[in-house]
């Protein structure tokens, strides 16, 4: 079976790590979320989890190097034989440019980059409509999933609230910022003639993870 390697982009709350998770076991590779392994890395203690733990600490961005050696300690793992899915890098195509020479380095020479695309409407619903109970983490969404009684868990009847992250005007903050890291980086993955696919992230969790299989194995590049 062919190596099956896919970046997956998407902005908040499409959906991408949901849909990252779904695909990684339907095709029974790992799904690499930059953000935990840095986390378990930490966790563990290892010479780059201390590196992470104090930029983290001092309240920095952790450089791109250290991100790239953390990814290249993970892709060399023997669960990425058949393949892997990488969610949350890139972000920058300084990230890209890195990422493409621990390709080459890894001799990974054929990629899926897709985009799971929703419009910001429906993202601003998503998140700013997300509430949260206080006490057991059940999630709800006022306009799709909203509790039986407003502002009261169904399960054990604690508080909603909703994240300071999640509210409107911070949403859209990170909309704008996400659209501008973004743009540039499928912009240089369309000047390399790598076709950036894009999915409809609209509709059911299956639906949507049909989509990304289709693509996934159409043999067109």
């Amino acid at each position: 079976m062919e190596k099956i390697v896919i970046i997956l982009f998407g902005p908040p709350g499409v959906g991408k790590g949901t849909q990252g998770k779904i695909v990684s076991r339907e095709l029974t590779i790992p799904h690499i979320a930059t953000g935990d392994i840095m986390r378990e890395e930490v966790e563990l203690r290892s010479p780059l989890g201390l590196k992470v733990k104090d930029f983290l600490g001092r309240g920095l961005l952790v450089p791109d190097e250290i991100v790239i050696d953390i990814i290249r300690e993970r892709l060399k793992k023997d669960d990425t034989q058949k393949g892997f899915i990488l969610d949350g890098f890139p972000r920058t195509v300084n990230q890209a440019e890195s990422l493409d020479k621990l390709f080459s380095e890894l001799n990974i020479k054929d990629y899926k980059v897709l985009y799971i695309d929703v419009p910001d409407e429906e993202i601003l619903k998503r998140l700013s409509g997300r509430r949260i109970c206080r006490n057991c983490q059940t999630a709800y969404n006022i306009y799709f999933n909203p509790p039986k009684k407003e502002g009261v868990c169904d399960v054990c009847g604690g508080e909603l609230i909703r994240r300071e992250d999640d509210s409107e005007e911070k949403v859209k903050k990170r909309l704008e910022v996400y659209k501008e890291q973004t743009l540039p980086v499928i912009q240089y993955y369309q000047r390399k003639n790598r076709k950036v696919i894009k999915i409809d992230g609209l509709g059911t969790v299956e639906e949507v993870k049909k989509r990304i299989l289709s693509a996934v194995f159409d043999s067109g590049r």
